[in-house]
């Protein structure tokens, strides 16, 4: 038992299910590295808490992975709203490696983390910005977000960093559905377009990432 006030030694990350091989592909040895780094010093810096160490493949790294599939093949900007942890943001730069994802992170310490794992995963594709969304200076083709804020308030964030008729993608949980009605009038003001619920990779693994997807108009 740890020491009082010492922190408790970090768990190590369960092996990869046999189906990551499957969705990763020859990024899987990144993938088992960005594992090893959310479960050390990700737990350490308060990004990961450590009981969700187990389950680190599930319900984060193939979780974000699917993800990958909505990106249009003609994107070539990418930016990833609130990235935090790098889910999905770190995931989806290693998996897309033609396309420039920015990992847009207004926090200090997050951004030290983010830049640590760009460079300990080798990623010249990604690049941290800090700054709010709302003050960025980007217009990426896609914006991806999980975990950042309800539907109607990331709407907002993410059409002011994706060109005219970007893409948005927010991952959602069950309530997906719900939310995205409770949003519709937002999103209307805002003038977003095609607003549905997608599930990345249903079919094959299971459970799909559950995706609300929608256009900037």
């Amino acid at each position: 038992m740890p020491a009082a006030g010492e922190r408790p030694a970090a768990a190590r990350p369960a092996p990869p299910p046999p189906y990551a091989a499957a969705v990763f592909g020859p990024c899987l040895p990144a993938a088992r590295a960005f594992a090893a780094v959310l479960a050390t010093r990700g737990v350490a810096h308060g990004l990961i808490g450590p009981r969700e160490v187990p389950r680190l493949w599930d319900r984060h790294l193939l979780n974000c992975a699917m993800v990958a599939d909505l990106v249009p093949r003609r994107c070539r900007t990418l930016v990833d709203i609130g990235s935090g942890a790098g889910l999905p943001g770190i995931v989806l730069a290693m998996m897309l490696p033609g396309v420039q994802v920015i990992l847009l992170e207004p926090m200090e310490r997050r951004c030290r983390f983010l830049a640590d794992c760009v460079t300990t995963l080798r990623l010249p594709n990604a690049a941290v910005l800090r700054a709010r969304a709302e003050d960025a200076p980007v217009r990426a083709d896609v914006a991806t977000a999980r975990a950042v804020a309800s539907l109607d308030r990331l709407a907002a964030l993410a059409i002011a960093v994706v060109r005219p008729g970007g893409m948005v993608l927010a991952i959602k949980g069950r309530t997906a559905e719900q939310e995205l009605r409770r949003a519709g009038p937002a999103l209307r003001r805002l003038g977003a377009r095609n607003a549905e619920v997608v599930r990345a990779r249903r079919g094959k693994v299971f459970p799909a990432t559950t995706v609300v997807r929608f256009f900037a108009g």
